[in-house]
């Protein structure tokens, strides 16, 4: 095949460009939501453990917008938070991790350990 990219490829490529993690529609609809209530927050603090979204450093508090699917939130209603219907066994296992180490790599981070 040589260097030249399949069409599979491009697409792939394509979809993950349009992939971020910061500015996302869940993400700004809380944070025009929260400057109209007259907060006023630091946004994506690196020094901080799981670089928090929004951060208010006056009251000591954080908050973090995650996403429906790697986070698997309880809403039935949300198509988002779906299991990809390919490879289940697999899928499971991923995001079930993932969450499990999101939630350990923050809490630990907070809590000083």
């Amino acid at each position: 095949m040589g260097k030249r990219k399949t069409k599979e490829k491009i697409s792939r490529s394509e979809n993950m460009r349009r992939i971020h993690s910061k500015n996302t529609n869940p993400e700004m609809i809380v944070r025009r939501l929260i400057h109209g209530m007259g907060y006023r927050y630091r946004l994506h603090r690196k020094d901080l453990p799981g670089k928090p979204d929004l951060v208010f450093p006056i009251r000591k508090a954080v908050i973090f917008v995650h996403g429906c699917f790697w986070h698997q939130h309880s809403d039935p209603t949300c198509k988002l938070a779906h299991t990809p219907k390919s490879n289940q066994d697999y899928q499971n296992l991923n995001v079930t991790r993932h969450v499990i180490r999101c939630i350990m790599q923050n809490l630990s981070g907070l809590v000083g350990e």
